[in-house]
């Protein structure tokens, strides 16, 4: 299966997918699919970590989409006032805002984060630049690692 993560026609498609797929509330994760490409392909170390970043910012603003969606579909058939871990969420927002999207990444606690950004409706854009960062850095850590602790001579 690691040969067909590195064939070069099907490799960053399927890094890509499984990127996508894992930042959503799916329960998956994107790194062995990635560091399977690059352990067989480091010298295309940065076009995998820009389609693993790219990927799974996208299954991030899908997940913040589905949470902005729950909203909205909540509101127009409850018209309760907002429960207690509602205000709890928005104080919390208020406190720390898209920042906290930085650890998006996170196992367990990054796609809720999305969700939950998107329920309390906090801006877009700048919830997009934090994801994408807080992924981007993660996979160029964990690439980094690898090709330095694992690559040939070492």
């Amino acid at each position: 299966m690691i040969n067909w993560f590195a064939l070069p026609e099907v490799g960053l498609g399927a890094v890509f997918l499984v990127s996508i797929l894992a930042s959503t509330i799916l329960p998956l994760g994107s790194e062995p699919a990635l560091l399977a490409y690059v352990a067989l392909s480091p010298d295309a170390v940065w076009p995998a970590i820009g389609v693993a970043t790219f990927g799974n910012t996208l299954g991030a603003v899908i997940t913040f989409w589905m949470g902005a969606g729950a909203h909205r579909a909540l509101a127009r058939t409850s018209g309760a006032p907002p429960g207690r871990w509602q205000r709890r969420a928005e104080a919390l927002a208020d406190r720390f805002g898209a920042p906290i999207l930085l650890f998006s990444w996170v196992p367990f606690i990054g796609d809720p984060l999305c969700a939950v950004a998107g329920w309390l409706r906090l801006p877009f854009w700048h919830c997009l630049g934090c994801i994408a960062l807080g992924k981007f850095v993660r996979y160029a850590v964990v690439c980094g690692v690898l090709l330095h602790f694992f690559a040939p001579g070492h």
